[in-house]
């Protein structure tokens, strides 16, 4: 596992959400007051940004057509979209925000 540094934790206060390219991967990074969360950014319906989406608890609702995913694990919660999306772990030390990115 390789960690990839994505941001620093000034740069998301608590309750936002932000789209990063890490590799080529689009990621949603969410800083929630449960912690740190981080799953593809892209709808697997439409390819709606699920960093746009609004976030209740961990589930964030694609702002395109209302498919929504748990931002703890990238499974689907709700239709339209068939297929999950991919959790990553985050990892905080100090200000740095890293994903493990395989």
């Amino acid at each position: 596992m390789v960690h990839v540094k994505v941001a620093k934790a000034s740069d998301l206060p608590e309750g936002t959400a932000k789209a990063f390219d890490v590799g080529g991967v689009g990621v949603a990074l969410f800083h929630r007051p449960e912690g740190w969360f981080a799953i593809e950014g892209t709808c697997t319906h439409r390819g709606g940004p699920l960093a746009e989406g609004d976030v209740e608890g961990c589930v964030v609702t694609c702002p395109w057509h209302g498919g929504q995913f748990d931002i703890r694990t990238g499974n689907l919660v709700s239709p339209p979209p068939a297929r999950p999306v991919r959790a990553f772990k985050v990892v905080v030390e100090g200000e740095d925000v890293s994903l493990e990115m395989s």
